[in-house]
């Protein structure tokens, strides 16, 4: 019986979250080792950290298989071959294959810069958040952690914490003081996530 879980991050950015799971995974915060990273585009920042941290990092596009169906069975072996536990979505703007959410099911989990149900949905990922909540005129904004299924920035909430917005903020200050939460939240929630499945999995 392993004790570390296999964790598969998405990404499609800078990748600054998977670095800090990288780190709290190095220092056992977290006992999980990621065991691959998943692309959506070749540019991502996130492949680089996962060189540098000697982790396989991959590109998945589905428009360069010749169907569907050969994408998502090539993502879901890609996943059983590296023995993967569960999934952490970590700035991956596109919407996993039903196929992938069938397998973990309960084991998916997405970071959202926001207070859901509030500025969720298709689209809206970044600086776009961030823009929507300053233009709403909201006081207080957040970093919100659920289960991921087959709807964008759907799924039971498992986590929230706030942060205050001021009326001078621009997009990117707002974001820059989300990122901070982010960093500490997403950590703490697979720290227990982890705890709890490999409590499972000695049953």
């Amino acid at each position: 019986m392993a004790d570390k879980l296999r964790l598969a991050v998405f990404l499609s950015g800078g990748g600054s979250n998977l670095q800090s799971i990288i780190d709290k995974c190095a220092e056992d915060y977290i006992p999980a080792k990621v065991a691959l990273v998943v692309s959506s585009t070749r540019k991502a920042f996130g492949l680089t950290r996962a060189k540098k941290a000697g982790i396989e990092g991959v590109v998945y596009r589905r428009k360069k298989f010749p169907d569907g169906k050969t994408a998502d069975t090539w993502l879901v072996n890609l996943l059983d071959d590296h023995k993967i536990d569960f999934i952490a979505l970590a700035g991956y703007l596109k919407m996993l294959p039903p196929p992938v959410v069938k397998a973990f099911k309960g084991r998916i989990y997405n970071i959202h810069p926001a207070l859901l149900p509030k500025f969720g949905g298709k689209g809206m990922y970044g600086l776009k958040v961030h823009r929507a909540v300053i233009e709403a005129r909201e006081s207080e904004s957040g970093v919100t952690i659920h289960k991921a299924d087959e709807i964008y920035d759907h799924g039971e909430i498992v986590a929230q914490e706030k942060v205050p917005v001021f009326p001078e903020d621009t997009p990117e200050e707002l974001a820059a003081r989300v990122l901070k939460v982010e960093h500490s939240l997403y950590p703490k929630v697979l720290k227990t996530v982890s705890e709890r499945l490999l409590k499972e999995m000695e049953k």
